[in-house]
């Protein structure tokens, strides 16, 4: 594991990371409290944290000076882009598919139609994992607008496309 802090005889030692200008104890060390802080968060900060507490004259060794945490950064779904594949003519088959590169968890993604009417889809004609939308035997009142959000614990974001039949 890379030391971040370290904290020796009243001296604050910080390694050379790219952490090293965000983080730092959250209180006065000397409360024994060695809480940290890491500010502007980043995907990769995520990983295993390990305290380890030296105690002068302790050498039992029962693993009781070291305390692990593991980190998860979520990252919002960036935003997504929606696409028509296949030719919108009466009768046809399309799929409308809505991808986002980034967002962790994977994002969930939702389609409705929003204009002229309301209309909001379900398996097996969407799939919330892939962000696909499977529309069949395609008929002049199924034109309109259509919403994808791209939703995770981290946030959302939508895009949209016009589909003319």
């Amino acid at each position: 594991p890379v030391q971040i802090l370290t904290y020796l005889d009243g001296m604050v030692k910080v390694e050379e990371t790219d952490l090293k200008p965000r983080v730092g104890f959250l209180y006065p060390v000397l409360t024994h409290n060695i809480s940290v802080f890491i500010n502007a968060t980043r995907e990769h900060d995520s990983g295993q944290y390990m305290c380890t507490v030296n105690v002068v004259d302790d050498d039992s060794g029962t693993g009781k000076n070291i305390g692990v945490i593991n980190l998860t950064v979520l990252v919002p779904p960036a935003s997504p882009a929606c696409q028509l594949h296949g030719n919108p003519t009466v009768g046809a088959n399309v799929t409308l598919s809505c991808t986002s590169e980034k967002g962790k968890p994977s994002p969930a993604y939702q389609w409705e139609r929003t204009a002229p009417t309301l209309q909001v889809f379900f398996p097996p004609a969407q799939d919330r994992a892939r962000g696909t939308l499977k529309l069949t035997n395609l008929s002049l009142e199924m034109s309109g607008l259509y919403v994808c959000v791209a939703e995770n614990r981290a946030g959302s974001a939508k895009c949209s496309i016009v589909l003319e039949v």
